[in-house]
């Protein structure tokens, strides 16, 4: 009896193990498929993928997107490069505020043409500064500390007057009206950073400050643009300057024609600058936070004259002159109205405005991040209408859009 159970057990075990082995095999057998955009061993079997639609003959392949399948540009641009660098004003607590905007200007632009990058700072520069803005620039960096001459009160200043409107300002609560530094900041962007040994190197400059945003690909020299095509000053945003920081600028200007009157140039921008053909001032102005610009002109004698007059009238510190309105008048009336170029395509901002190109398909095309409703330039308090009226320039297709 024990032996005939022993057997049992040996045939239900063997036909388990058949059981087991007949599921295996036919698991086995199972076809393998074939994905989209791989050959199976049978071309005749092959799924046609997205790029090689079925039905379709020769070489042209369709593109799977609206956009045409635009390349990106090259890391490093071909071509000559321009004598031409970035330039900063900055101090060492600006560090990750300046970084942003290099690693804006780096994959924007720079990049693809490798330009150098001038630093400059009223007190030394300090070791992490250096390592991390050198890590993220393309071309080379330079580091400058500003003379004490440039950055400080001249001697023909009236200290005590000085403190008196700084106070005053203050109450009024005008934006920097009560800063020290950044008077002398506006002084010397106004006529010394061109002058710094550093500088002296170059033939153009781009001025970034820093937290800027470049929202849009720039995959042309900026620089050789400017040489190629005559112009010696640009700007992307222009607005209306704050009245109670320059009540005598204009009238410090006017002093300057009469006396100097050989440094005006004829189809300036004046109508730019004045309604009523130069007796008075509207106050608009190129924003000069962003400006790509020519330094031999900064250097000419007209320029210099126009600076030195203005920095005895004593309004960078009994007023608060700002660098944007000086720059824009010097520009306006020493300079042809074809000299001045407005870049619609670089795409910018700088706290509080926008530039957001208009043009939808140029948007696509550079594949910009801006929000068009951002845009500044339609704005009742930009003065870029001005600038395409002076110049008799269409103003660009969808621009009511934006107002």
């Amino acid at each position: 009896m024990a032996g005939t159970q022993r057997y049992l057990r040996y045939i239900i075990f063997a036909l388990i193990c058949l059981i087991l082995l007949f599921f295996i095999s036919s698991s086995s057998t199972v076809p393998t498929a074939n994905w989209p955009g791989y050959a199976s061993e049978n071309p005749t079997d092959a799924v046609p993928s997205p790029q090689s639609p079925a039905g379709q003959n020769g070489s042209e392949k369709p593109a799977t997107s609206p956009n045409g399948g635009a390349k990106l540009p090259p890391a490093t641009a071909s071509g000559d490069r321009m004598n031409a660098t970035f330039v900063t004003l900055a101090r060492n607590s600006d560090l990750w505020e300046i970084a942003k905007s290099i690693r804006n200007v780096e994959d924007r632009f720079n990049r693809k043409f490798n330009y150098d990058w001038v630093f400059l700072n009223d007190d030394d520069f300090n070791d992490e500064f250096k390592k991390v803005t050198t890590a993220l620039v393309s071309g080379k960096t330079k580091y400058g500390k500003i003379p004490t001459e440039h950055w400080s009160f001249p001697d023909f200043i009236d200290q005590d007057r000085a403190a008196k409107v700084r106070e005053e300002m203050k109450e009024k609560k005008i934006i920097y009206g009560d800063s020290i530094s950044y008077r002398h900041m506006c002084r010397y962007e106004s006529g010394f950073f061109f002058r710094h040994p550093l500088m002296l190197d170059y033939e153009w400059y781009w001025r970034v400050e820093p937290s800027i945003e470049l929202y849009c690909d720039i995959n042309y020299d900026t620089f050789k643009f400017m040489a190629d095509n005559k112009k010696k000053y640009s700007f992307v945003l222009s607005l209306y300057e704050y009245v109670d920081t320059i009540p005598t600028l204009w009238d410090a200007t006017k002093n300057f024609t009469k006396t100097h009157p050989q440094h005006i140039v004829k189809d300036n921008s004046l109508k730019f600058l004045s309604d009523d053909d130069g007796e008075n001032y509207n106050h608009c102005h190129f924003w000069s936070n962003f400006e790509i610009g020519n330094l031999d002109w900064l250097r000419s004698d007209a320029y210099i004259d126009y600076f030195n007059s203005l920095d005895h009238a004593g309004g960078f510190f009994y007023e608060r002159w700002g660098d944007a309105p000086v720059h824009s008048v010097a520009a306006g009336l020493m300079l042809k109205k074809d000299e001045i170029h407005f870049f619609n395509d670089i795409a910018y901002y700088h706290v509080p405005f926008t530039h957001c190109p208009t043009g939808e398909q140029y948007r696509l095309d550079h594949k910009c991040h801006c929000n068009p409703k951002e845009n500044f330039d339609w704005n009742g308090y930009s003065c870029l209408s001005r600038y395409f009226e002076l110049n008799n320039m269409a103003k660009p297709e969808g621009y009511e859009k934006e107002q």
